[in-house]
């Protein structure tokens, strides 16, 4: 049986993790809800940018592809989106398999990619498989960081598609769904389908008329593309990011079980040790009392 001193190490060192664990979760559970508070943010502006594009496309008979980003042909360019951390599951590697699979069954093969990874550990997970990184970056810490992580990404698919040829792009990245944390996901971020913002507007209109616009209207398609880009990645960003806590919630859940049931049994094992110590001196007092009273007769 183990000694008194060291279960009450045990109970000391269990309580420490436990409150680790505690403090883990109230972290992510805080984080979960700042990422989607601003892809609920975002909401309103990608509408605006929609409703931009609609504007701009509505009265073109036949768009042939007026802006590069709506150029078909090239090299394709994967974004994959993981985490820096672990003490989330398998979050990395499941999205690496995820963008893999796609990767593998492209029209383009597999050897005509180029890979952008967002964090640290889905690099090496994408490295471990067997891949070449062509860059990499660090996942936004907090939500207002992310602004900062798709402008360094939308430079360097400028110069993907400008130096190597890379008009296609597709993204990858975890979405919070469910009691299970997350699911895979994955879409063509270009070329862009331009049909789809011309006939896309099924809402009605927030005014009586339609706005009109003084610039060329080459110019105004590549902002508003330009913004389509921007708000699109930084939706996947913030949608990974609180599906990495969502995962590392539950992690911190299950270990938080985990260490209930052996605090319950440890806590047991010391009372039992305890009573047991207090048993036996109680014993020892009785047999010294009774040596003594033997001794005096």
């Amino acid at each position: 049986m183990e000694s008194l001193e060291l279960l009450h190490k045990q109970l000391d060192g269990l309580n420490g993790l436990r409150s680790i664990v505690k403090t883990m979760k109230a972290l992510s559970a805080a984080s979960i809800r700042q990422y989607e508070q601003a892809v609920s943010a975002l909401s309103a502006y990608y509408c605006t940018v929609e409703r931009g594009l609609y504007v701009v496309l509505k009265d073109l008979q036949e768009p042939q592809a007026p802006n590069p980003y709506c150029a078909e042909a090239g090299r394709i360019a994967v974004i994959v989106f993981g985490s820096d951390h672990g003490l989330c599951g398998r979050f990395n590697e499941e999205i690496t398999e995820y963008a893999l699979e796609h990767i593998a069954s492209s029209a383009e093969g597999p050897e005509q990619h180029l890979i952008l990874a967002i964090g640290a550990r889905v690099a090496a997970s994408l490295e471990q498989a067997g891949e070449q990184v062509a860059d990499k970056f660090l996942a936004p810490a907090s939500a207002l960081q992310i602004t900062t992580t798709v402008q360094q990404i939308l430079p360097r698919l400028d110069e993907w598609r400008q130096q190597s040829g890379a008009h296609k792009v597709y993204l990858f990245y975890n979405r919070r769904s469910g009691a299970r944390g997350y699911r895979h996901t994955g879409f063509k971020l270009l070329p862009v389908n331009l049909q789809h913002f011309r006939h896309g507007e099924k809402a009605p209109w927030p005014s009586r008329s339609l706005p009109t616009y003084s610039m060329e209207r080459e110019a105004l398609l590549g902002r508003l593309l330009y913004q389509y880009l921007f708000v699109s990645i930084f939706r996947a960003c913030a949608e990974s990011q609180a599906s990495e806590h969502a995962s590392r919630l539950a992690a911190m859940q299950s270990a938080q079980r985990n260490l209930d049931e052996r605090l319950d049994e440890v806590t047991m094992n010391f009372r039992r040790a305890r009573q047991n110590a207090i048993t036996s001196e109680l014993l020892d007092v009785v047999a010294g009392f009774e040596t003594i009273t033997q001794r005096e007769k």
